[in-house]
Order: C-alpha cells, then structure tokens, then sequence
C-alpha cells in the first residue's frame, strides 16, 4: 500500500499551504541528491516527497485525494513516484530550494547548467464513458488514442546554440554586481538537440501523428470528473526527451432503472394494490445482474427496503454501498363499475381505516434513516 502523502510530509491534513510547502522544502534539502551522493534511499524518499509535494499543494487535486485517496489518480501506468523523474522535480518546484545549492537558483549537477535539462512532451486528454456496471465493477478499456511519435528515421545532432544543455546562460551587469540567468534555449525548445535528418512526413521536430491502442484500467467506484493518469502516453518529446501522459476523465451514463447517490444506487420499485394487501415477489435490477425481493403483505407506500452490499464499492477500499428500493404502490386511475362498487363498500370497513404504528415512519424519518 501507497504511504500516505501527509505522513510523508510529516504534516496533519488540516495543514496550510504556507505549513505544506515548509515541510516539503525540509524534506527536500535533507534528502536532496547533492548531500546524498549515490544513497538510493535518501533519492527514493526525495521523489516521495516531491509526488506529495505535487498533489498537497495543488488545491483540486489535494481535494480529490482527500475524497479518494490514490486511486483518485490511478489507471494504467498510474501517477507519479515512480513517474516523476528528478527533472520533473527540479522544473517543477526549483523555486522551492532557492539558493541553496549554487548560485541563481541551480543544482550542481542539475539545474545549474551541469546536466541537460530533459523535456517532456505535451499531454493529451480524453474522456471515457461507462456504464453503471463497470463503474460497480471496474474494467479495463482498449481505447484508440492518436498521439506524437518519434518518426522512424528521424536522427538528431547537438544543438550548436546552447552545446546541449538545452539552456541559455546571460550575465548582465547591474548595480549589484554581475547577475547570472539561465532560460531554455530558443533555438532547440530546451532539449539539447536539434533535427539532423527526419522523414518528408514528419513534422519540423521529427514527430509523426499514428494511432495506438492504450489499454487504460479503471477501478471500481470512480465517479464522475475524476480523472486518471496514464503515465508516457501522451505525445513523444523531440530527441532523447520523455513522453507526455494520458490524462482520462471519467463520464457515467444514466442507468435505466438504478440511480446513483455516492456509493448507494436506489430503485423505484411500484406495486399494485392487490400486490401491496396481499404480498409478492418482484425481480429487480442491481448492478451484479437481477434479484428477487420479496414484498410484506400489507407494505406501506414510501417504504424503503435496504439491500446491503448491493451498491457501489468505495473508490478507498472501505467496502460496498447498499442499495435502496423504494416502494411505492400504485392507485389505478381508471376502475370498471365492478371495481368501484367494491371500493365503496370498503369506504366504512375497518381494515381500510389508515391506522399507522409506531414502526410507520414518516417520510422525514426514512429520510433521515436513508443518508444515515
């Protein structure tokens, strides 16, 4: 199991973000690859702290962890630890240490100059619809994505602008003395090379549009506008860079008969009165395939019946939701003289005199007991 991001901070769950960024800049400083060289330990817990870091301190996503944990994020290749790479680190929150490792804000050894800066290519989104059942039950989409691919033939030599580090360094002089700053280089996009030879049908940085099948896991008990990762399915990046993400949002479709309220689904269920007096048995939906129920003799219309079990599994792994049947018995509008002479002669007698007890709860009450 994942380790909670908020124990990698060493932060509570009400803490701010001024508290969050604090707690990560303490991480990364001691664990930083500079103060630990070749410790795959102290890199390890780095990049977790850079993944915690990542969520905690983006409002939406954070909200979603909180509701979902990490599955809020996860489908095929997954989110991030494993995912981010120390360039998208230190592209990512180089602000965060300020100066201290090297001057104007660099890394020795990264930012800085001493290593080529890595790009990643542009991520696409899609949207998947599902249907109640396999948002009940998860599954697994083929889905057909067009996407950038490095053209076959397509070859790069080093950028003769920036010599392949992808940046350019200025140094200006000002009244505080000499200041050095680095931005990416124009001329290669920043990543340290630049065309050589690419096939007629490739674009101007040797990428051509193809259609791949990516085959994209989702768990069960997503909800709508929860997106998912998958991780370097996205668009290539020019020369040696890395591949973009496929960002997946989820969209239900309405169900028939069943609908949906958190983990709980609820089903209409209509009984004649005959069925209502008397007692029956009635097949209805569930998301697992149809069950039969069984009615009370003498069911009261508005009466709730609760089927444990029969809802949608937690998207945190915290069991099942139920399934609510709502009873409701249906008056004919119609009735032949035969029919309506037997209704009079029912007016007076005392079996049809509405007499409520005590396990007769109001509509407020079942509400209640409904969303406990």
């Amino acid at each position: 199991m994942k380790e909670d991001y908020y124990d990698i901070l060493g932060v509570s769950k009400n803490a701010t973000a001024a508290e969050i960024k604090k707690a990560y800049r303490k991480m990364a400083l001691k664990y930083h690859p500079d103060k630990n060289p070749d410790d795959k330990e102290a890199e390890d817990k780095f990049k977790k702290s850079a993944e915690a870091y990542e969520v905690l301190s983006n409002a939406d996503k954070k909200a979603r962890y909180d509701q979902f944990g990490h599955q809020a994020f996860e489908g095929g290749g997954g989110f991030g630890g494993g995912g981010m790479n120390m360039d998208d680190i230190f592209s990512q929150f180089g602000d965060i240490f300020g100066g201290a490792f090297g001057g104007g804000g660099g890394f020795s050894g990264f930012g800085g100059g001493g290593r080529q800066r890595v790009v990643k290519g542009s991520n696409l989104r899609i949207r998947v619809t599902l249907s109640l059942e396999e948002v009940a039950n998860g599954v697994e989409k083929k889905i057909k994505v067009k996407r950038k691919k490095q053209a076959a033939g397509t070859t790069y030599k080093t950028c003769t602008t920036c010599n392949g580090s992808g940046q350019v360094t200025r140094v200006t002089n000002t009244i505080l003395g000499r200041m050095q700053t680095a931005s990416p280089c124009q001329t290669c996009g920043g990543a340290g090379q630049m065309i050589d030879k690419k096939p007629a049908d490739a674009d101007a940085q040797g990428l051509k549009v193809e259609e791949e099948t990516v085959s994209v896991k989702i768990p069960a008990g997503v909800v709508e506008g929860m997106q998912l990762k998958v991780t370097g399915k996205g668009n290539d990046a020019p020369g040696n860079g890395i591949a973009g993400d496929l960002l997946v949002a989820i969209q239900e479709e309405d169900h028939p008969t069943l609908k949906r309220e958190g983990d709980n689904l609820h089903y209409d269920m209509y009984v004649s009165i005959p069925d209502a007096v008397l007692g029956t048995s009635k097949e209805i939906d569930t998301v697992t395939g149809k069950v039969r129920i069984k009615i009370e003799a003498g069911v009261q219309s508005g009466k709730i019946l609760r089927l444990r079990g029969k809802g949608i599994p937690s998207i945190n792994g915290y069991g099942k939701g139920d399934l609510l049947v709502h009873v409701n018995v249906w008056t004919p509008k119609t009735l032949s003289k035969k029919q309506k002479e037997f209704f009079e002669s029912m007016k007076d007698d005392e079996h049809f005199e509405p007499k409520p007890e005590s396990s007769d709860k109001s509509f407020f009450e079942k509400v209640k007991d409904m969303f406990s």
